[in-house]
């Protein structure tokens, strides 16, 4: 489960995975003019051979359900930043899937280019579970090497980042590589249930929505001598815009995915506050600690979206919807009004899911590709984001065309200076190292 998103629908999955035969896949992409997939091969030697790349909580968590996803999946490289986490996730891994674990020294690399050096094995799948603030670049040199991709959420955490995705999308269309990101309710039995009787129009015309995150407070990890500044912060890497893109982007991307797939589009524009009131201390870096943002869709639809990290407060995730004939709770899987409807069930395990449906269109020579779905998704949450900072209206164009990049110019184990707090109305440099 995923430390820092985890969420209470977690249940055995109800579908067993139907493995598609190599050959019959094949002629069908043909005659569909689908282009064939790089290492989808005939029945019997169509091994899903996984590397992965970002060893905590998150990674090995992906890496156990893509292992428990399908037959044929073996994991065979590991890469992070960190050679003790690589270690510790190594070690968790082999204590339950050691017959389907072949991750000798030679393919376990530590240091910022281990992702170069996972893509670089004998791969034909990649999870990529580092912070997103690397994740454009992963993405990028997966898809230059023709690699399927289960990506983590968020994809980007600026514009830059966001724009290279949505270029990295149509690459891998054009190269038949498929895509599933970490946007699990989109594989999860009651949420598409729910969502094909919006869609249906169980309850009319959307007429407002909202999308909720607020918990209590989350993990962090005290400063150890030694740890340099950048070594702090990216242990550290949720409580650094530069690479988690704040808890809107990170975390609430979730909700406000929900709401843009009931929507079939991403809103046009954000008003949002926020601010740092509980964690203060700059042990929790320069992030906020809430954000609430009015959404503005084309159509004149409003969405109020709220998120907090507050440790005592209470628990509320969850997605609803108004229409003009009815209501949804989404989370709920539950409609009222003209069409009243509630999912009988059984869920599914939706973080497995997503790797069955993923490793299903391989083997189908049918791929996935959720890039540009997800890609949309996190600017939404960077736009609120930017509002929110800034005091400002912030419109879809002015964040997707933005040119401020929050990476640090150099990656270096060294000092890394960390931005002072957003203070809208209040001009502020956001990128790492500089002030």
């Amino acid at each position: 489960m995923n430390p820092v998103d985890s969420d209470p629908k977690e249940q055995p999955s109800r579908r067993d995975f139907i493995r598609a035969y190599g050959a019959a896949a094949t002629g069908a992409a043909l005659a569909l003019h689908i282009p064939t997939i790089p290492g989808a091969y005939a029945a019997g030697n169509d091994t899903i051979r996984v590397g992965l790349i970002g060893c905590g909580g998150r990674g090995t968590g992906a890496a156990q359900n893509a292992m428990d996803a399908a037959p044929g999946v073996k994991l065979v490289a590991m890469g992070d930043v960190f050679k003790d986490q690589l270690d510790s996730s190594r070690a968790t891994l082999m204590r339950r899937y050691a017959d389907k674990m072949d991750v000798p020294a030679e393919r376990s690399f530590v240091g910022f280019d281990a992702y170069k050096k996972v893509l670089a094995s004998d791969i034909n799948y990649v999870i990529m579970a580092a912070p997103p603030g690397f994740r454009p670049e992963h993405l990028q040199a997966a898809v230059t090497a023709g690699k399927h991709i289960f990506t983590e959420k968020p994809v980007a955490v600026d514009g830059p980042g966001i724009r290279l995705c949505l270029e990295l999308y149509e690459q891998a269309k054009a190269k038949g590589l498929a895509i599933v990101a970490g946007t699990q309710r989109r594989h999860q039995k009651g949420y598409v249930e729910t969502m094909k009787r919006i869609h249906d129009g169980a309850i009319g015309r959307i007429a407002a929505a909202r999308a909720y995150w607020n918990q209590g407070g989350l993990w962090r990890k005290d400063r150890q001598g030694g740890w340099s500044d950048l070594e702090w912060q990216v242990r550290n890497w949720l409580y650094f815009t530069w690479l988690s893109g704040d808890l809107i982007v990170e975390q609430h991307i979730h909700n406000i995915d929900v709401v843009n797939w009931a929507m079939r589009a991403h809103p046009i524009r954000a008003v949002g506050m926020g601010g740092r009131q509980a964690r203060t201390d700059p042990v929790y870096g320069h992030v906020y600690d809430h954000f609430t943002v009015d959404y503005e869709f084309e159509n004149g639809v409003h969405e109020m979206s709220m998120c907090r990290q507050i440790s005592g407060t209470d628990r509320n995730v969850s997605e609803a919807l108004v229409g003009t004939e009815g209501a949804c709770r989404v989370d709920k899987y539950t409609i009222t009004g003209g069409q009243s409807w509630k999912f009988a069930g059984p869920d599914n395990q939706p973080y497995r899911q997503e790797h069955a449906d993923l490793i299903e269109s391989i083997r189908a020579g049918n791929p996935i590709n959720e890039l540009q779905t997800v890609t949309e998704t996190t600017l939404t949450a960077i736009m609120g984001r930017m509002s929110a900072y800034t005091g400002k209206v912030v419109t879809w164009e002015e964040a997707l065309n933005s040119k401020e990049s929050l990476r640090p110019a150099k990656l270096e184990w060294g000092p890394l200076t960390v931005p002072p707090v957003p203070i809208p109305g209040q001009p502020t440099v956001m990128a790492a190292g500089k002030t």
